[in-house]
């Protein structure tokens, strides 16, 4: 090693073992100057905080009658007014489709033809046979009227004949099956075959659907089971917007879920212009009461307590605590139903702040509807 670095190396030896030795010091000093400075600033203002006897700043609002309505809230779904899965009862290739996606048809519009060719012939077979057995048994009756053949003998001519209108009657019965028609005035929705496809009864066609009215399916607790019945208005909102939409409740479920403790209730809504899509979340609104002279508060205004429920009150700038019994609730309000009256100054923020008897700051007053 060099002499030069030898010199270099002792030198910052010397600095980090100085630096050590001196560091507890350094750190007393840095640590006591801010506390001198504190102390420099204590002083009228200081101690003028540290007393705090001054009135607490709060908001009110004056106390008014409102229009209260007692609701029950809800969620459901929107259904469908008639829906179906257009499928084929019998087996059989597709020779024709005669609808688009998307289209709106009316009841009894062919959609959908299956080959009838086998059974056309058997038809045509069963009719040949059926003249057949027409002159037989026409034969026979004239036979049976002169006695010259018994009566078991011309029941067998009359039994032939009936049985093969009755295989003629079966046969065009699975002809019909063949030409699938629309059940409902509706829209057709997506379509799964194509023509020369081979269906049967477990092959989905296409979705048939009607919307005019909408139907709508929710729940209400057990408790409102005798108050929400068959003629009951709802209004209700869904996920695409904040448009309100009335309904009327038709059909209530005769007993309560025992795993849910609620009854399900189901109403229509008109829904021409098609706004209303099956499947959609809609939230429920049901009014069961309105009251028109209400007093209703803040439910942040309100303290529980021990004996009850209690609110503040300004009286001469001075807080006052008033003993409140309250009625129906919900998130953000409540009813008062006793221990307020109109036109009292009610504190509704800075609560924790205030006390029996304190003088009391008014930041914001406001006499609202809420």
């Amino acid at each position: 090693m060099s002499k030069p670095l030898k010199s270099i190396l002792t030198v910052i030896v010397i600095l980090l073992i100085t630096g050590l030795a001196f560091y507890p010091r350094l750190k007393e000093y840095t640590s006591k100057k801010p506390e001198k400075g504190a102390e420099a600033g204590k002083g009228p203002a200081s101690a003028g905080a540290k007393g705090g006897g001054g009135p607490a700043p709060i908001e009110i609002m004056v106390v008014s009658n409102q229009k209260k309505k007692k609701k029950i809230l809800s969620t459901g779904t929107i259904i469908a007014n008639e829906e179906v899965e257009i499928r084929s009862e019998i087996a059989g290739r597709i020779t024709s489709i005669n609808f688009r996606e998307g289209d709106y048809v009316k009841k009894g519009t062919v959609l959908i033809r299956i080959n009838d060719a086998d059974l056309q012939a058997q038809l045509q077979k069963f009719v040949y046979q059926k003249k057949l057995a027409e002159v037989n048994e026409e034969r026979q009756k004239r036979l049976l009227e002169k006695e010259a053949i018994s009566q078991r003998d011309y029941d067998i001519s009359l039994t032939n004949l009936n049985s093969i209108n009755a295989d003629i009657d079966n046969l065009k019965a699975q002809i019909a099956k063949t030409v699938i028609k629309a059940p409902f005035d509706g829209t057709i929705g997506l379509r799964y075959v194509s023509e020369g496809s081979y269906t049967n009864n477990a092959t989905r066609i296409a979705t048939l659907t009607n919307v005019n009215p909408a139907k709508l399916d929710f729940s209400v607790p057990a408790k409102y089971a005798t108050i929400v019945r068959k003629g009951t208005s709802i209004t209700f909102t869904t996920e695409s917007g904040d448009e309100k939409f009335r309904g009327t409740v038709y059909a209530v479920e005769p007993k309560i879920d025992p795993s849910t403790r609620t009854l399900t209730l189901r109403a229509t809504s008109p829904n021409s212009a098609r706004k209303l899509v099956p499947g959609s979340f809609a939230r429920v609104e049901i009014i069961l009461s309105s009251k028109a002279n209400a007093i209703v508060v803040p439910t942040e205004a309100v303290i529980p307590n021990l004996s009850g429920h209690s609110v503040f009150v300004v009286r001469n700038n001075k807080a006052e605590s008033a003993k409140v019994e309250i009625g129906t609730r919900n998130d953000k309000t409540i009813e008062i139903i006793k221990g307020l009256n109109v036109g009292d100054t009610l504190i509704t923020s800075g609560i924790l702040q205030v006390k029996p008897g304190g003088d009391v700051d008014i930041k914001t007053a406001a006499s609202k509807q809420l």
